[in-house]
């Protein structure tokens, strides 16, 4: 087989695995919600109550994602649990915050200051709906299990890859919109990630929320 072939045939097997890989995650459960707004992208949601399972990391947002992810990932394969039992369903969607999010870094000017992504971040699995937090195996110490109550959600929905200038960018609409509808934000900013590495990025669901206050 020539060299143009083993390219062709690569090519189709991994469009293959980013297919199957979208169909999964496209019927995979998610959080419950009603949509209360629906404004060209962007939304206002009232969340049901979750149980999550939670883990931090610092660093810069992907590095410190990476290092949640795997840990998350070992609690509900059951590859890492004090009492063992049985492997949980992966749900979407990821979540991550950052725990310090109001934490700047000055620049020259003491008027003038930038945010990073260097911090502390928090990465949620939401647990399937079947599960509450008596039901689910214990998890290992750096791990939290932890039920969040219903909430009302701000969000905007975008595709891509998701870098940090991508979040950002997304973020400031959201909280222009968020003006403009008169909502209190009341929560810190999330990053909802839908779906899995090889998906690619323009059929990828991406997600930034933010609560508001109910009233």
């Amino acid at each position: 087989m020539g060299i143009a072939k083993w390219i062709a045939a690569g090519a189709g097997i991994a469009l293959v695995g980013a297919v199957g890989a979208m169909a999964q995650y496209r019927d995979t459960e998610e959080p419950a919600y009603e949509v209360v707004v629906d404004d060209d992208g962007f939304e206002l949601r009232q969340y049901a109550p979750m149980v999550v399972a939670e883990v931090t990391h610092t660093g810069n947002r992907r590095g410190a994602s990476g290092e949640s992810f795997r840990r998350l990932a070992a609690y509900i394969f059951g590859q890492d649990r004090p009492e063992g039992g049985e492997d949980i369903a992966m749900t979407a969607p990821v979540i991550t915050d950052r725990v310090d999010q109001n934490e700047k870094i000055a620049m020259t000017s003491p008027v003038i200051q930038e945010e990073t992504d260097e911090g502390t971040w928090r990465m949620r699995f939401v647990m399937p709906a079947k599960y509450t937090l008596e039901t689910l195996p214990k998890a290992p110490a750096d791990i939290t299990l932890t039920e969040v109550p219903g909430r009302r959600m701000a969000a905007v929905r975008f595709n891509g890859y998701a870098g940090q200038s991508d979040l950002e960018v997304m973020e400031g609409l959201l909280m222009e919109w968020a003006e403009r509808k008169n909502l209190t934000t009341t929560g810190s900013v999330e990053y909802a990630f839908y779906d899995a590495p090889m998906v690619p990025g323009r059929y990828r669901r991406n997600e930034v929320m933010i609560e508001v206050a109910t009233d």
